[in-house]
């Protein structure tokens, strides 16, 4: 196998850790690696295609089924998330137990399945449920990906391999943008759901082919292969929330996703609201915006990870705080500009440093916990940031929007927009804190608790 590793061994202390020289000599990630990576950066595309399409087709769904800011936000927001959120943690415990591979392949037929149905629904309540139940698919989507990526790169790789990874969203929302809005300005918005989702019952094929379920912590130092305690479900939910480090990287991208899902749900609907795009123009515009700046951000927050915490593991919050803190003023400008031109250009620079939160927060979980938690570990840190960002983030902007309609109604999504930037302070304030955390730790970069 191409990712093989050679171990120096020696003696395993009385506590049940590997001396130094016990950590793998890693040889670079062969071909094998590549290419599952590559399929499951397809499967995260198709994954957040099917999620973003009713932000992307927010105004002609609203128009068709005659839904208001706030239902729309709660259906991309609170309903999506208690079901992707809640249904995370089971199967990331059962990922954790049996292939994940397979795990995935059956989680991308099921969301797949449930875009198709999300074209055929003919009121409020039936898309609903067909949308939870994309929810209920993408479930175990990222959570097994993210383990299995770890166990085909060893660490000092990973935050790249994670970066590359994390470009799925952008690409995904791009491709939703650019298809689908073509299709629905085309013929409807129905066909774009029906069209995109059964792309994804392809996907599944590809998933048992070209991603083998690889072994676990094949490429970890000899310590975090070694037996300790039990690792059932109570034992690694103990452990996260008892880790100052992992609750607070947890808390600060929930802050974070609140600015960036209650900014995508909307967006769309903002720019032909408020600023005057058509649907076409949103299609190529809107559509490279998302694909320079999201992808920028990912490729640069990999890169970034992996240079800068090889000097000081405070970087993992250093990272994010400051590029959220740079992101702010651009977030302001986007929502005060008078064109959609100037708009836009705003909104490719909040885009590219909204987004170096991500790599951060799932590298450091991925390296702060033993193998056979990982699956587990990432569904309890998506659980946690997507019932904050992804839950409350469109439902506040629905929810302030319609709030505001009575009194500004030709800017009431404006206003409601405006209200996110406390946010970004808040989501500042939780990734200096756990810089302070990470600083006060002695344990260097990759080595787990026991």
């Amino acid at each position: 196998m191409s990712m093989e590793t050679r171990t120096t061994r020696s003696p395993i202390s009385p506590h049940g850790q590997a001396g130094e020289l016990s950590k793998p000599q890693s040889a670079p990630p062969g071909r094998r690696a590549w290419i599952a990576l590559s399929m499951l950066i397809v499967v995260y595309v198709l994954n957040f295609l099917s999620r973003q399409l009713p932000g992307i087709l927010a105004k002609p769904i609203q128009d068709s089924l005659h839904l208001s800011d706030g239902q729309l936000g709660r259906i991309g927001g609170l309903y999506f998330a208690l079901f992707y959120c809640c249904i995370s943690i089971p199967v990331g415990w059962f990922a954790d137990k049996t292939n994940r591979s397979k795990v995935l392949a059956v989680a991308c037929a099921i969301w797949s399945a449930a875009t198709m149905c999300c074209g055929g629904a003919a009121n409020f309540l039936q898309f609903a449920i067909a949308y939870m139940t994309v929810g209920f698919g993408e479930a175990g989507g990222v959570p097994p990906s993210y383990s299995i990526i770890s166990d085909y790169f060893p660490p000092g790789r990973r935050g790249r391999a994670l970066g590359l990874y994390n470009i799925g969203p952008p690409i995904g929302s791009a491709l939703g943008i650019a298809f689908g809005a073509s299709i629905a300005a085309a013929f409807s918005w129905r066909y774009a759901f029906v069209v995109l989702g059964s792309v994804g019952l392809f996907a599944v094929i590809g998933i048992l082919v070209f991603v083998p379920e690889p072994r676990r912590g094949g490429l970890d130092c000899i310590a975090d292969q070694a037996p300790s305690s039990k690792t059932g479900f109570r034992q690694t939910l103990t452990m996260f929330i008892s880790r100052p480090s992992l609750m607070l990287v947890a808390l600060g991208s929930g802050a974070t996703q609140f600015v960036t899902y209650g900014l995508l749900n909307f967006a769309v609907l903002f720019l032909m609201r408020e600023k005057g795009m058509t649907l076409k123009q949103i299609a190529v515009y809107y559509a490279l915006v998302v694909a320079i700046g999201m992808t920028g951000s990912m490729l640069a927050a990999g890169r970034a990870i992996d240079y800068f915490t090889r000097r000081s593991k405070q970087a993992f919050a250093l990272v994010p705080a400051a590029s959220l803190t740079l992101a702010l003023p651009f977030y302001l400008a986007f929502v005060w500009a008078p064109s959609w031109r100037l708009a836009l250009l705003f909104l490719t620079g909040t885009m590219f440093l909204n987004y170096f939160y991500l790599t951060a927060a799932v590298t450091l979980v991925q390296e702060e916990v033993r193998p056979d938690q990982r699956v587990m570990s990432g569904a309890l840190l998506l659980l946690i940031m997507n019932l904050i960002g992804l839950g409350l983030g469109p439902t506040f902007i629905g929810a302030a929007s319609d709030f505001f309609r009575a009194s500004h109604p030709h800017h009431s999504l404006q206003i409601a927009l405006y209200l996110l930037a406390s946010f970004y302070v808040v989501a500042v304030l939780l990734f200096l804190a756990l810089a302070r955390v990470l600083r006060n730790e002695s344990r260097p970069v990759g080595e787990t608790i026991q």
